[in-house]
């Protein structure tokens, strides 16, 4: 059976594209940022627009791979990830986007394939189970897409 888990990526993709009780979904929010102010700090001390969008890519990526069960990743490279230096050439914003999306279409897709007591299981390298994680990753996306709507007004 996979009710509960079925329920939690329709979720999740409500969360990304749907009609959120929050607010604005996830990707429509991204998509109309203005690029050429997505590396300006405020007051050059705070996270950059681009900054918050590819660490949410590197928890994005976490939480894909634990789920994939891929263990060639340990949770050390996500870390050293995390916060990364960006650089404008690379780490562009349209690139950005279009990897949170893949990793989220990925996502709710292995999801969609697994049973409910898959959530129960318990994530590598944590001590906590998968249900957890993906509340947590959803979470996640909320708490920086706020962060990013509100430097966008900022920024304007």
């Amino acid at each position: 059976m996979n009710k509960e888990i079925t329920a939690l990526a329709g979720r999740m993709e409500n969360l990304l594209y749907g009609e959120p009780w929050f607010g604005r979904p996830v990707f429509p929010l991204l998509e109309e940022t203005d690029e050429s102010k997505v590396f300006l700090k405020p007051g050059d001390t705070e996270h950059s627009l681009c900054e918050l969008l590819w660490h949410m890519i590197t928890w994005a990526e976490f939480t894909l791979k634990r789920v994939e069960k891929e263990t060639e990743t340990d949770q050390a490279a996500f870390e050293k990830r995390d916060w990364r230096p960006i650089d404008p050439g690379f780490h562009t914003w349209k690139k950005g986007v279009a990897e949170l999306k893949s990793l989220h279409t990925q996502l709710v897709s292995r999801l969609r394939e697994k049973e409910d007591s898959f959530l129960d299981e318990k994530v590598d390298y944590r001590t906590y189970d998968f249900r957890f994680l993906l509340n947590g990753l959803m979470e996640h996306n909320i708490y920086h897409l706020g962060q990013i709507a509100y430097l966008q007004k900022l920024l304007r």
